[in-house]
C-alpha cells in the first residue's frame, strides 16, 4: 500500500462509491463508520502511516459522499416544470425542444436517440397541423408549439431518450439527415420507462437511470419531428463529425464484405456493433468470446503498437513517436465508439506513453488506477457498467494472478507458458462477473479463447484494417483482401458452431452473491501464492544443509570441478577466480537451500484447504436456491400472455407455458428489425437462468396460441429440457410448427396428455390432468385444431397438501364439461383450492359463477399485460371472484407472484408494490 499510493486512494474511492450505491440513510452511515475504522486499525498495527490512514479516511468519505451528491442531482425536473406527479404526465402528450445528443440509430422501423432539452410543455391540440389544410395554418401552430416550449417548461440539460416509430418507408431518408447536434423539436408521449416486473429481471429503468435518462419521448412517424443544423460550430461538433466517419466507415465495409461478414467485421474493426447478425453474437456469447466483439485493450495495444513501429520505421525518435502516438490514441478511441472497456484501454495507454516519455509512473497497476480514478471522477455510475467492471477487473486480475499462475507453465516453452497462463488467468478472473451477470458459463471457453483470440487478433483484425484503408485509393485489392478475411471469419463461425454443439459443456449458474464473488478471489489468490510456492521450490534441485552445491560456472577451462567443501579444506583458494566462485558457492548455498520440511508441510496443507474451499463454493454456488422441504410457484409477468415455473419440494422444475410476442400480420420487410423483442429470449430464458436453473423436467404446453407457445422455442434452444407435454393437437401455424421442430432437434420427448392422467414428481406433488378429453373412438392424436383455447391443458397440483389450479385459456364449455364429469360421479365439489389460475387472463368466456362455486378459490392470479388491447380481466369476472370470496391477484399491477408452498401455510410476495385500484 506504501509503495502504491494512488492504487490504494482508488481503491478507497471504489469502496466508498460502492457503499453509497449498496446503501442510503442509517445503513450507509453504518458502512461507512465500519470502512472509516479499517485505515485507523491499519495504522495503530503499524501497517501505514497515519497521514496515509488520513488519505484513505478522506477517499472513502469523499466517494461516498460524492455518489450522494450525484444521486441527488440525478432527478427528473419534467414533473415540477409542467406542475404534475409523475403519474399523471405518463403517457402525457407534450412538444419538448432540444438538441441531439447522441449518434441516431435506426433498426426497422424504429428510429432512437437521445436529446438535451432546452424546453417542454404540454400539447393538447395533436394534430392541429394534419388538419389545419393550409402551410399557413400549420406554420402558425408550429410557432405555436414553439412559444408553448419557451413560455410554459424552460428545462436545461435533462436527457430523454427519443423512440420514432416510423409509418412509410419514404421515412427512413428523412431520418437518415439527422444527426447529432441538430435542434430538435419533437412531438409526442412521455413514458416512464419500464421498471423490472419479475425477481432478478432486467430493470429498464435502473439501467437509464444510470445514463441520468428519466422520461422515453415517442413519436409517430418523422413528421413529429423538426430538425435543423446547429448555426454556428460548437464543441460538440467534434462527435457531430465522429458520427459522421463512422458511418462512412461503416458503410464502406457494407460494400467491401457480404453478410454476415459485414455486421462482424463492423463490430470487430471499428466497434458498431449494431449490424451484427444476432445468431453470429449468440453463438459468441456462448463461448464467451464476445469481448473480441466488442473494442477493448487488445484492439488498443494493436493500434499503439502499429503506429510506434511506423514511426520509428520513419526515423523519428523515440520521444517525437510516443508523443506523437498519444495525441492520436484519442482518435481511435473516438473512431471506435467510447465504450467503458475501450475509454480504459486509451486512458491506460495515454498515461503509460506519457510516462514513457517523461519516465514516470510506470508500475501498470499505479497506471490502471488512474485510469479508473478518472473515468470514476467524471461519471460515477460507470462503477454500474458491466463493461467497466470487466474491462478493469480482467486488467487487474492479469496483473495480480499471471506472476502467481507463470510457474505452473514453467516447464513449457515460453510463447505456449505466456499464452496459456494469460488465458487460464483471464477465463478465472472474468468467471464470476460471466456468471453473475449472464449465468453460463462454457467449459470450452478456455480452448476456444486459446485458439480463436489470437487468430481473430493477428489475421482476421488486420485485413479487415487493411481491407478497410485500401478502400480508399485500391479497390481491386480492397476486395481481395476482403474475400480472404471472408475466408477466414467462415472458418471461424464454423469452428465456434461445431464448439457450440456440445451442449454438455455450457454450465448455468445462479447469480451469486457479493460475499460469494469476494470469497472466490481469496481462494484463488491463496491457492495460486501457495502452488506458486511449491512449484518454485520443486524446481529448485534439492540439497542438504549440510552439503554443498556444485556450480557449473567454475567448470570451465583451466579450473575443474570445484566444491565448496574443498575450498574450506584447503588454506587458500587456487586462485582470485576460485576465491570469487568460493564467495559465489557460499551465497548460493544460503540462497538456494531447499525450504524447510515443516514450511513444506504447512504449505501444502494450506493449498489443500483452499483447493478444498473453492470446491465447496463453487459447488455451493452451481447449486440453486434450496427452498428447505418447500415448493414454489411463480407467475412470472410476461406481458399479455401465462408463464408459470413450479418448483416441488423435491426440486423438480416444471415451466407451464412461455408467453410470447404477438404480431398481427406480415410486416413489410423494411420494418423488420435486427434485434426484436421476444419474450422468451429476453425475458423468460434469463429468467431461469438467473435463477440457477440446470434442466427443466417438463415443460408444460397448454395450447398452441402465440401467447403461451411463442416464448418456449428459445428455452428449448437455451437449456436442456427432459419432456414437453402438450394437448395432442396442432395449431397449424409456423411458429407452432418451429417449436415443435425443435423439440425434436433437441431431443425433447414429446408426451400428449389427457383427462384422467397422473404425473408424480415426488413424494409431496402430483398434477391431475382435468383436460382435455381422450379423443373420441377412432379419432386420432395430432388433429389440427384451429380453436386452441378450448383444447387447453387443465390441471390440479397437489403440493405439500395444498391445492392449485391451472387452467390456461380454457373456455366455459371445458369448464362445464369437467363439471358435467364430476356430476355424473357424484362429486359435487372438488377439493378446496388455494390458488387459482383464472382462465384466458381473465376473460368473460371462462370462470364461470359454477366453475367458482365448484372449486372455492381462496386466491385467484390473473395473468394479463399491462393496459392491453383486449382489456383484460373483465369487470364481470372481476365480479365473480369478488361474489365468491376470492382474494386476487395480476400480474399487470403487481408484476410477478411467487408462492412459497410450505406444509402449513402458503407465503405470498409480488414484485411490484403497486396495489390494485391504484
Amino acid at each position: 500500500m506504501n509503495r502504491r499510493p494512488l492504487l490504494s486512494f482508488t481503491i478507497c474511492w471504489i469502496a466508498g462509491s460502492a457503499a453509497g450505491c449498496l446503501f442510503s440513510g442509517r445503513s450507509l452511515l453504518i458502512c461507512l463508520a465500519v470502512l472509516l475504522l479499517l485505515p485507523a486499525i491499519w495504522a495503530v498495527s503499524g501497517g501505514i502511516r497515519w497521514r496515509t490512514a488520513a488519505v484513505f479516511v478522506l477517499a472513502l468519505a469523499a466517494a461516498a459522499l460524492y455518489w450522494e451528491w450525484n444521486e441527488a442531482r440525478n432527478v427528473s425536473l419534467l414533473p415540477e416544470v409542467l406542475g404534475q406527479p409523475a403519474s399523471e404526465l405518463n403517457e402525457a402528450y407534450v412538444t419538448a425542444a432540444g438538441f441531439i445528443a447522441s449518434p441516431v440509430e435506426r433498426d426497422g422501423d424504429r428510429v432512437d436517440f437521445t436529446v438535451k432539452l432546452s424546453g417542454i410543455g404540454q400539447d393538447q391540440q395533436e394534430s392541429q397541423a394534419d388538419e389545419s389544410g393550409t402551410e399557413a395554418e400549420a406554420a402558425a401552430v408550429e410557432t405555436e408549439r414553439d412559444l408553448k416550449v419557451n413560455k410554459e417548461g424552460e428545462i436545461k440539460g435533462e436527457l430523454v431518450a427519443v423512440q420514432i416509430k416510423l409509418q412509410e418507408e419514404s421515412e427512413i431518408a428523412v431520418a437518415a439527415e439527422w444527426k447529432r447536434g441538430d435542434r430538435v423539436v419533437i412531438e409526442g408521449e412521455l413514458e416512464q420507462p419500464q421498471e423490472a416486473r419479475n425477481f432478478g429481471g432486467f430493470d429498464y429503468r435502473a439501467y437509464l437511470l444510470t445514463k441520468k435518462i428519466h422520461w422515453l419521448l415517442k413519436g409517430s412517424g418523422t413528421a413529429s419531428v423538426r430538425a435543423e443544423p446547429p448555426a454556428s460550430w460548437q464543441l460538440s461538433g467534434i462527435l457531430r463529425w465522429n458520427d459522421t466517419v463512422r458511418a462512412a466507415l461503416g458503410s464502406e465495409m457494407d460494400r467491401l464484405f457480404e453478410e454476415p461478414h459485414a455486421g462482424y467485421m463492423k463490430g470487430l474493426v471499428i466497434g458498431i456493433q449494431e449490424d451484427l447478425d444476432p445468431e453470429t453474437f449468440k453463438q459468441f456469447s456462448q463461448l464467451g468470446l464476445t469481448h473480441i466483439l466488442a473494442i477493448s485493450g487488445m484492439h488498443v495495444a494493436v493500434y499503439v503498437g502499429v503506429i510506434l513501429f511506423l514511426l520509428r520505421r520513419c526515423r523519428l525518435t523515440r520521444e517525437t513517436a510516443l508523443t506523437v502516438t498519444l495525441l492520436l490514441v484519442p482518435v481511435y478511441v473516438l473512431l471506435s465508439g467510447a465504450g467503458p472497456s475501450v475509454v480504459r484501454a486509451g486512458l491506460m495507454s495515454m498515461i503509460a506513453l506519457l510516462a514513457a516519455r517523461f519516465g514516470l509512473l510506470k508500475d501498470g497497476m499505479n497506471i490502471l488506477a488512474a485510469a479508473a480514478l478518472i473515468m470514476l471522477v467524471w461519471n460515477p455510475y460507470l462503477l454500474l457498467s458491466v463493461s467497466f467492471q470487466l474491462s478493469f477487473l480482467v486488467t487487474a486480475g492479469l496483473m495480480v494472478y499471471t506472476p502467481l499462475a507463470a510457474p505452473l507453465f514453467k516447464r513449457l516453452p515460453n510463447w505456449l507458458a505466456g499464452a496459456l497462463s494469460v488465458t487460464f488467468i483471464a477465463q478465472l478472473v472474468s468467471f464470476p462477473l460471466t456468471i453473475y451477470y449472464f449465468n453460463q458459463f462454457s467449459l470450452l471457453s478456455f480452448a476456444a479463447n486459446l485458439l480463436l483470440v489470437p487468430f481473430i487478433t493477428f489475421l482476421v483484425l488486420p485485413l479487415g484494417t487493411l481491407a478497410l484503408l485500401l478502400g480508399r485509393f485500391w479497390n481491386a485489392a480492397a476486395l481481395l483482401t476482403a474475400q480472404l478475411a471472408e475466408l477466414l471469419n467462415t472458418a471461424t463461425f464454423a469452428a465456434v458452431e461445431w464448439v457450440n454443439g456440445f451442449t454438455a459443456g455450457v454450465l448455468i449458474w445462479a447469480s451469486p452473491s457479493l460475499l460469494w464473488i469476494c470469497l472466490y478471489y481469496g481462494l484463488l489468490y491463496g491457492l495460486l501464492y501457495l502452488l506458486k510456492r511449491r512449484t518454485e521450490a520443486n524446481l529448485v534441485p534439492q540439497y542438504m544443509e549440510d552439503e554443498t552445491r556444485p556450480l557449473a560456472e567454475l567448470e570451465g577451462p583451466g579450473y575443474g570441478r570445484v566444491s565448496g567443501s574443498s575450498l574450506a579444506n584447503s588454506g587458500s583458494p587456487a586462485s582470485p577466480a576460485a576465491a570469487v566462485n568460493s564467495r559465489r558457492a557460499t551465497l548460493g548455498l544460503a540462497f538456494q537451500a531447499s525450504p524447510l520440511p515443516g514450511a513444506m508441510r504447512w504449505s501444502s496443507v494450506a493449498a489443500i484447504l483452499c483447493a478444498a474451499g473453492m470446491a465447496i463454493l463453487l459447488y455451493r454456488g452451481y447449486q440453486a436456491n434450496d427452498l428447505k422441504g418447500a415448493g414454489a410457484i411463480s407467475y412470472l409477468d410476461v406481458g399479455q400472455g401465462d408463464s408459470i415455473l413450479i418448483t416441488t419440494p423435491g426440486g423438480a422444475h416444471i415451466l407451464v407455458d412461455g408467453g410470447g410476442t404477438v404480431s398481427f400480420g406480415n410486416k413489410e420487410e423494411w420494418r423488420i428489425r435486427r434485434r426484436p423483442f421476444e419474450v422468451g429470449a429476453k425475458t423468460l430464458l434469463p429468467l431461469l437462468k438467473q435463477r440457477g436453473i440446470h434442466r427443466l423436467d417438463a415443460v408444460i404446453l397448454t395450447h398452441g396460441d402465440q401467447d403461451h407457445a411463442g416464448g418456449l422455442k428459445a428455452v428449448l434452444e437455451g437449456m436442456p429440457v427432459s419432456a414437453l407435454l402438450f394437448n395432442g393437437t396442432l395449431a397449424g401455424t409456423k411458429p407452432y410448427t418451429q417449436l415443435m421442430n425443435t423439440a425434436l432437434d433437441t431431443g425433447v420427448r414429446l408426451y400428449p396428455v389427457q383427462q384422467g392422467m397422473v404425473l408424480a414428481t415426488d413424494e409431496a406433488t402430483q398434477l391431475h390432468f382435468l383436460w382435455p378429453e381422450p379423443p373420441a373412438d377412432g379419432q386420432s392424436l395430432l388433429n389440427e385444431v384451429e380453436d386452441q383455447n378450448h383444447e387447453s391443458v387443465a390441471f390440479r397440483l397437489e403440493m405439500n397438501g395444498h391445492n392449485f389450479l391451472f387452467t390456461g385459456d380454457m373456455d366455459m364449455a371445458a369448464e362445464n364439461a369437467i363439471l358435467l364429469e364430476a356430476e355424473r360421479n357424484a362429486i359435487s365439489n372438488g377439493p378446496p383450492i388455494d390458488v387459482l389460475k383464472v382462465a384466458h387472463h381473465g376473460s368473460k368466456s371462462a370462470t364461470s359463477a359454477d366453475w367458482l362455486s365448484f372449486w372455492h378459490p381462496a386466491a385467484a392470479v390473473i395473468s394479463a399485460g399491462v393496459n392491453n388491447l383486449y382489456g383484460h380481466p373483465n369487470g364481470d369476472v372481476l365480479n365473480r371472484l369478488a361474489e365468491a370470496a376470492t382474494e386476487v391477484y395480476r400480474t399487470d399491477q403487481q408484476g410477478e407472484i411467487q408462492l412459497i408452498v410450505k406444509q402449513e401455510q402458503i407465503l405470498v410476495r409480488h414484485k411490484l408494490v403497486h396495489q390494485m385500484g391504484e
